[in-house]
């Protein structure tokens, strides 16, 4: 998997998609297109660019990506059948757990922008559901199909799952998760969740030292 793939996955639709509100009677594709377009702005930033900033940079990513995208959703629908199952206490963990480890992960990732362009090319609005259509364009030339599923939550769209050549974060994760529940227990997926958690931590100590 390219970085790129990486980037877009995780990091680009967690980064990309925040920033200043768009009006309320945007549709999806607008809204999208509005806060990728400040997300961006926000990487090219040169003040922000120098690794002094990186803390600082890192915490206004995770804030934008807390405003733009469905988590609990996401969540919800990568652990699918083992869901219900939970308890409202499991669930609400699982929810803190899954959003901070997509974020540690992939913010290093999005850091890589480096001039890409995005193109937006369509919408296809089904009630309260929405798909919205992109294709980025490396500096090399390579082209990038990346599809955003939209939830409408009041008046905004929410991300809540990316397709990029294909490849569905939330299909990846489901597949994931359901493997390590069924060969051994739920416990042992938020043990290993937790794992995850530390290592990153220590990364970014490690990173800042």
């Amino acid at each position: 998997m390219t970085w790129w793939r990486v980037a877009v996955l995780g990091g680009l639709l967690l980064g990309g998609l925040g920033g200043a509100r768009p009006a309320a009677a945007a549709g999806p594709l607008e809204q999208l297109r509005t806060q990728v377009e400040r997300v961006v702005k926000t990487l090219e930033d040169p003040a922000l660019k120098h690794e002094s900033r990186a803390l600082e940079r890192r915490k206004a990513v995770r804030r934008i990506a807390d405003e733009i995208f469905d988590f609990g959703e996401t969540a919800r629908r990568s652990l699918a059948r083992h869901w219900q199952a939970r308890t409202a206490e499991e669930r609400a963990e699982f929810v803190r757990l899954f959003t901070d480890l997509l974020e540690r992960s992939y913010i290093s990732k999005i850091e890589l922008f480096n001039g890409e362009r995005i193109a937006f090319l369509g919408e296809t609005v089904e009630g309260e559901s929405a798909m919205v259509r992109t294709k980025i364009t490396s500096r090399q030339g390579t082209e990038i199909p990346v599809d955003y599923r939209m939830l409408k939550r009041g008046e905004r769209w929410l991300v809540y799952d990316v397709i990029i050549e294909g490849v569905s974060l939330v299909a990846n994760y489901r597949t994931q998760f359901n493997k390590i529940i069924q060969t051994s227990s739920y416990q042992e997926l938020v043990k290993k969740m937790k794992s995850k958690q530390e290592e990153l931590l220590d990364q970014e100590k490690a990173s800042r030292t």
